[in-house]
């Protein structure tokens, strides 16, 4: 059998605050604010375990770094990790892919200590040490024993701040990162998004994968990595958490002495004082070989500190997300996931929100056969324009409720409170807390829901993507004009 080899198309339209002396810092211990009147007496209303859990403290060392804790009394571990402003988004085409390659770098060896010395003193200690990169965000972290905390301190500066990146482990990583790029290239659920934002935000740094391309993998030398560090490991874009077992006050002093000599940089990262362009767009990968089609449709959404997040939140809970393989089929609350079992549109959707400093991406994935694309593309659009139309206060007090318990799940465990506390002290500046964020859920209203996606969604410009037997998929023009709500 002959294999086809995938071709692309791409079609493009236009574009209060208590100073303490100690150690020169900032302490500041976040609770909820008020939001109005009357959600300030729901309150009264709110579960409360919500009321009782610890305050996020935080304070700023002299280089403007934030060390931010959630203690907890009962715990015996703590997540201790180190959240840095620096990802894909601040690359540029000639480094692309140097961020995610440092990553890799960081536990191979130190001034101080050798890979296997590293490895063995993480197991010795009953720990993990991991790290991630995003778009917009490099994350380390140490997952240890309380009494641990000094050693994870430790172990968490020597990696960030005195690696070696000799040459044999930069080859010896060069590899493993090609050969994770070739396995990456096999799942469409990430080629698929991939693809989005290289349409979407063409032309711009968030348009760019995590991984880089090939070409730039193989030649990132350790100048890139070093001067990479240089740029944009700096005091104003870090953030060290501790969650769990761990004392504020303790994780402060141990955090001036690890990192106290790093340098302030800028408060405000360059990369992230503009706006980023959302461009409509139709990319599609066509390859006859698969037997389903891969397709997301997405527009303009909002960034993380935007009045209109939680709504967004909302409206995602109320279209929903649906798998043929689960056991609620037709019976689920969201009516797209209703329509898509009955009709057998599609084998999966879901829909998504992904949110960055100054924009986002609001809209929906699914698999579907390749007689059922505009069908199942029609039905999105025509489901948003349901919800903006027609949606009603029992859907949306029902999808309130589902987000804030799918929140309050979230927050099982050390290493989800210290994702949520990194991820918002670098976005926001500050730490909402669980309460601030029922009653913000509790204060959108079905007006905030039809007028949102009534301005984000109708007579806009989207961007799709598709993979897979994608001759039947509907041209541009047409998934424009569904845009126009009379059309759909």
């Amino acid at each position: 059998m002959l294999a086809c080899r995938p071709s692309s198309t791409i079609r493009c339209t236009k574009p209060t605050t208590a100073i303490s002396s100690k150690n020169n810092t900032t302490v500041s211990a976040f609770r909820p604010r008020t939001l109005s009147t009357a959600s300030t007496a729901a309150r009264s209303d709110l579960p409360p375990h919500l009321l009782n859990i610890p305050p996020t403290k935080i304070s700023t060392l002299g280089n403007k770094i934030r060390v931010a804790t959630e203690e907890s009394h009962v715990s015996e571990t703590a997540t201790i990790g180190v959240w840095i402003d620096a990802g894909s988004a601040y690359e540029t085409e000639e480094n692309n892919g140097v961020a995610h390659f440092l990553e890799h770098m960081a536990f191979k060896g130190t001034k101080n200590r050798s890979r296997e010395a590293l490895e063995v003193e993480i197991e010795n200690m009953g720990g993990s040490l991991n790290a991630y990169t995003s778009r917009e965000q490099t994350v380390y972290y140490a997952k240890v024993f309380k009494n641990d905390v000094p050693k994870a301190i430790n172990i968490l500066s020597d990696i960030l701040t005195n690696s070696t990146f000799d040459n044999a482990s930069i080859e010896s990583e060069r590899s493993t990162i090609l050969r994770e790029m070739e396995e990456v290239s096999k799942d469409n659920s990430e080629v698929i998004f991939d693809h989005l934002h290289a349409g979407a935000f063409q032309g711009t740094s968030l348009g760019r994968t995590i991984l880089g391309p090939e070409a730039n993998v193989k030649a990132i030398s350790r100048d890139h990595l070093v001067n990479y560090i240089k740029n944009h490991y700096q005091g104003s874009r870090m953030v060290v958490v501790g969650a769990g077992a761990v004392q504020h006050s303790q994780l402060v002093d141990l955090s001036t002495k690890a990192f106290g000599h790093l340098p302030p940089g800028e408060l405000t990262p360059k990369t992230n004082q503009y706006a980023i362009p959302f461009t409509g767009c139709l990319t599609k990968i066509e390859d006859q070989t698969m037997s389903e089609a891969h397709v997301v449709v997405g527009v303009e959404s909002v960034g993380w500190s935007s009045p209109d997040y939680f709504t967004f939140m909302v409206i995602q809970t109320i279209v929903g997300s649906w798998d043929r393989q689960i056991g609620g089929g037709k019976n689920l609350s969201s009516r797209l996931c209703e329509y898509v079992a009955t009709e057998e549109l599609a084998h999966s959707f879901s829909s998504f929100n992904t949110c960055y400093n100054n924009t986002g991406i609001f809209g929906a994935y699914f698999v579907a056969e390749p007689n059922k694309l505009i069908d199942m593309t029609r039905a999105i659009f025509a489901e948003w324009q349901r919800i903006g139309n027609n949606a009603s206060q029992r859907e949306v007090e029902r999808a309130k409720n589902r987000l804030k318990a799918s929140i309050l799940m979230s927050y099982d465990g050390n290493q989800q409170i210290a994702e949520d506390i990194g991820r918002q002290v670098l976005t926001l500046g500050r730490r909402m807390s669980p309460a601030e964020i029922f009653l913000r859920i509790n204060a959108v209203t079905v007006e905030d829901v039809r007028r949102v996606i009534t301005s984000y969604c109708e007579d806009v410009e989207p961007a799709v993507a598709a993979i897979g037997p994608t001759d039947q998929f509907p041209d541009y023009n047409w998934v424009k004009a569904w845009t126009f709500w009379r059309n759909v």
